[in-house]
């Protein structure tokens, strides 16, 4: 749910702070006071376009921030793809944020997500989930599972045809019956592949053996191990460098030790010169003990280098030996690594893998008989699973479409249908037919008005219309559905009496699971909601600004009042303060 939101030199809005509690919130305001600003700044934030003019005179930056508490893991996260299948669903949306948060590697703080956006002047925008800077696409994907906007085309999940196959699934309560079949459906392909592999040409599956078994055998003879590249380098450094290295450690040795002037012998004077000064003034001890300690470390190192000069040899025959070494592994890197200079262990990694690939082969051994009878086996058993999978689709889309239909029919939408189509993949043979998660491509369709055709939900027209088809799929889908924060924008579009009570009552019902902001006009509506933020405007130092701030008690009775007739008359207040009493709350 969205926590609070943060909004600066935007549009009309200097300068705004809101926090936004669970339940149901409306946000109203005269016509013109900024409420469409506001959730155009909500939209900028969640990855909508934006456009230099959306910043505030005379600034050179709009931003917007907002808190998220995430809610719990379902079916989209990387731990529910079986491992087989993981690199053939790289392109499979997640479905939770948490999911998406954890295929790109971005921590939460206890649940909690900080979403942050800028626009300069220059029309460049940055983004921010996190500290990790995101692109705009990859922040429009993650807000998608955290907010749904209504009342536009361009920011609703289930305008993705990719999510009615999950939420129909959910419905139907076989999701965890598809994550089964999932996996199935894996080890069939891994089936597929190997008969694949084993019915190539004999020729190409002798070229490849030949190619794996040469190098698996040439990289075990060189015998390799981790690092060794890294530590003959530096061995080389060394016996290429010796008589500067040897000319360097000789010196060091004769400043240090080697002649009268030398370090040591000079702190031996020091020391003895020391020691009788302390026996005149005891004050010097201190002095005299770092003197002392000073003469003990540097002999100490004197003896340490002289030991290395008496074992620095140079030996050629070493120094042939390491560069042959180091040659042996740089053609091998050339060969089977990324590149010469890539790290050793990737020459080892080749040489699994093509021990791998030999194995898989069989090097002529595998009984392709048998896997045959395998895999004839599993397709059976995945055709079996994925028809059985299409029969409760079926079954569980069409009890769907009739709860949506009656949902609507309270939305004063009466003579719109709604149906959800589940075709069969085309194609032959269980591979070919069925997919990761079963035979069948699942769209929700809908005609808005009797005697129109069924269209997908993208193709229809009205914004209010829109919000209410929304309204009562989301009421289907309400336990179901991983996105918490649902934003209704022109829901009220052409309905009022009964219509608007019933809407009001719809967003009630449903904000005890989730988290609704409705942008209303309708104090049929607003008297539902368990909080009220009002926007309006005000002028300051000559320049007009948008405020919001949350209303309770008389406040809220008035701004309802204002709702019902424009006005703060007493029979307008106290129609409010009764509306409120009997649907809703004043303070």
């Amino acid at each position: 749910m969205l926590e609070d939101l943060t909004i600066k030199d935007f549009a009309l809005i200097d300068s705004v702070s809101i926090e936004f509690p669970r339940g149901f919130t409306v946000l109203s305001g005269e016509t013109g006071a900024g409420k469409s600003i506001l959730i155009g700044a909500l939209s900028f934030l969640l990855g909508g376009k934006s456009d230099a003019q959306m910043i505030r005179s005379p600034s050179h930056e709009a931003s917007v921030s907002g808190t998220f508490l995430l809610g719990g893991k379902s079916e989209g996260a990387k731990d529910d793809v079986p491992k087989a299948l993981q690199t053939s669903l790289v392109e499979e949306e997640a479905v939770t944020a948490e999911a998406w948060l954890l295929q790109h590697g971005i921590e939460s703080d206890d649940g909690r997500v900080l979403v942050r956006r800028t626009l300069r002047d220059s029309g460049k925008s940055s983004a921010w989930i996190q500290s990790t800077p995101v692109t705009r696409a990859d922040l429009a994907s993650f807000s998608a599972l955290l907010v749904d906007i209504h009342g536009q085309h361009d920011h609703q999940s289930l305008m993705r045809v990719v999510q009615h196959r999950v939420f129909l699934d959910a419905r139907a309560g076989i999701t965890e019956e598809v994550r089964r079949f999932t996996a199935l459906y894996a080890e069939l392909v891994e089936k597929r592949k190997l008969l694949e592999e084993l019915n190539a040409s004999s020729e190409e599956r002798e070229r490849k053996i030949e190619m794996y078994s040469f190098a698996v055998n040439e990289i075990r003879e060189a015998k390799l191990k981790a690092d060794e590249d890294v530590l003959l380098a530096e061995e080389e450094g060394r016996l290429s460098s010796y008589e500067k290295l040897a000319s360097d450690i000789d010196t060091i040795v004769n400043m240090l030790s080697d002649n009268e002037t030398s370090a040591v012998s000079i702190l031996k004077q020091v020391r003895r010169d020391a020691s009788h000064a302390l026996e005149m003034d005891k004050t010097l001890s201190d002095l005299d003990s770092r003197v002392e300690s000073a003469f003990y470390e540097v002999s100490d190192i004197a003896e340490e280098f002289s030991a290395y000069k008496d074992k620095l040899v140079f030996d050629p025959a070493r120094l042939v030996e390491v560069q042959e070494r180091l040659s042996l592994i740089y053609n091998l890197k050339k060969k089977y690594a990324s590149s010469p200079s890539a790290p050793l262990s990737e020459v080892l990694e080749y040489a699994a893998e093509a021990e791998e690939n030999l194995e898989r082969l069989g090097a002529g051994t595998a009984d392709k008989a048998s896997l045959e009878k395998e895999a004839a086996e599993t397709e059976r058993r995945v055709y079996t699973a994925a028809k059985a999978l299409s029969e409760k689709r079926k079954a569980a889309g069409d009890a769907m479409s009739k709860e949506v239909e009656s949902v609507l029919v309270n939305l004063g939408m009466k003579g719109t249908r709604f149906s959800v189509r589940v075709e069969e993949k085309p194609g032959s043979g269980a591979v070919q037919k069925c997919g990761p998660y079963g035979m069948d491509n699942v769209e929700f369709l809908i005609s808005a008005n009797p005697g129109s055709p069924l269209l997908p939900l993208a193709q229809i027209a009205s914004g209010g219309e829109l919000s209410r088809v929304m309204l009562a799929l989301k009421t289907i889908f309400a336990e179901t559905d991983p996105v918490s924060t649902l934003v209704f924008d022109e829901i009220d579009t052409g309905i009022g009496g009964e219509v608007a009570v019933s809407v009001g009552s719809h967003l009630k019902n449903l904000a005890k699971n989730r988290q609704i902001l409705c942008i209303t006009h309708l104090a049929s509506i607003a008297v539902y909601a368990d909080n009220q933020i009002k926007i309006e405007k005000a002028v300051s130092n000559g320049k007009t600004s948008s405020e919001c701030r949350s209303v309770r008690g008389e406040e809220r009775v008035k701004e309802i009042a204002r709702m019902l007739s424009g006005e703060n008359s007493n029979e307008s207040l106290e129609h409010a303060r009764s509306m409120l009493e009997r649907f809703g709350k004043i303070g």
